[in-house]
C-alpha cells in the first residue's frame, strides 16, 4: 500500500499553478534579456521616440532574412544560426563579409569592418566579425593571421550552397551583411559607404538596444 501511494506521488506532475509560475518566469526572463533589443528593433524601423529623426545609412532589407537561411557554419560544422535566439545569453551583433573571390574590394570591406569593430571602443565586443569567401589570393591568406585574427572564416554547409538575400549578391559585388542579436539579416552595405556610415549606424543600434 505504501508502495503504491509512494509511487502514486512520483508520478504526479506539476500543480496547474507551477506550471504558470514557471511561464511566468520564464517570461520575465526572456523580457529582462531581449526586451530592450525588441524595443530597439521597432525604434529603428519605425522612428518611435526617436526625436533626432536617425535614419540609416546601410541598406535595409525588409523583410529581414533569417540567418539560417543563409547555410553558412563555422570550419568546425557548427551551423552559424546556433549562436543566435531567445535561450542565447548576450548574443552578439554581427558583420559578414560576403564575397565570391576575394579581390580589392573585397578586402577593403574586410578592412573596413575591422576598423569600425575597432572605432565602437567599449562597446566593440558586443559586434562580431566574420568573413564568407569564396575563394582568398594567396597573399591575403599568408596575411590573414596578422590583420584579421579576429574575424571568423564561414564555410557553406555540407551540400549546400549559401541563399542571400535578395538584392545581394557576393559574386557579383562583395557586401557587408549586419546580423542582429535575434539572427536576422537586417542591413548591407557595400563599397559606396564608408566607415563613417556604418559607424553610426552600430553606436545608434547599440545605443537603443541598452534602453531600459
Amino acid at each position: 500500500m505504501a508502495n503504491r501511494i509512494s509511487d502514486q506521488e512520483h508520478n504526479e506532475g506539476p500543480t496547474p499553478e507551477q506550471v504558470r509560475r514557471g511561464r511566468r518566469t520564464a517570461f520575465l526572463l526572456f523580457a529582462l534579456g531581449f526586451g530592450p533589443m525588441i524595443v530597439a528593433t521597432i525604434m529603428f524601423y519605425t522612428g518611435w521616440l526617436n526625436p533626432a529623426g536617425h535614419t540609416n545609412n546601410g541598406v535595409l532589407l525588409q523583410p529581414v532574412a533569417p540567418v539560417s537561411t543563409l547555410n553558412l557554419e563555422t570550419a568546425s560544422g557548427t551551423p552559424l544560426a546556433e549562436r543566435f535566439g531567445p535561450e542565447k545569453i548576450d548574443p552578439d551583433w554581427l558583420m559578414i563579409v560576403a564575397s565570391g573571390q576575394c579581390g580589392s574590394q573585397c578586402e577593403e570591406l574586410l578592412y573596413l569592418a575591422r576598423q569600425v569593430n575597432i572605432a565602437l571602443g567599449k562597446n566593440a565586443n558586443r559586434v562580431s566579425r566574420a568573413a564568407a569567401l569564396g575563394s582568398v589570393p594567396s597573399d591575403l591568406q599568408a596575411r590573414w593571421s596578422s590583420e584579421y585574427s579576429s574575424m571568423e572564416r564561414l564555410v557553406p554547409a555540407a551540400g549546400a550552397r549559401p541563399d542571400w538575400p535578395a538584392g545581394i549578391n557576393p559574386e557579383a559585388e562583395p557586401r557587408i551583411l549586419l546580423v542582429d542579436p535575434f539572427g536576422n539579416v537586417m542591413m548591407h552595405y557595400g563599397s559606396e559607404h564608408t566607415g563613417k556610415d556604418m559607424l553610426e549606424d552600430l553606436k545608434h543600434l547599440l545605443k537603443l538596444s541598452q534602453i531600459g
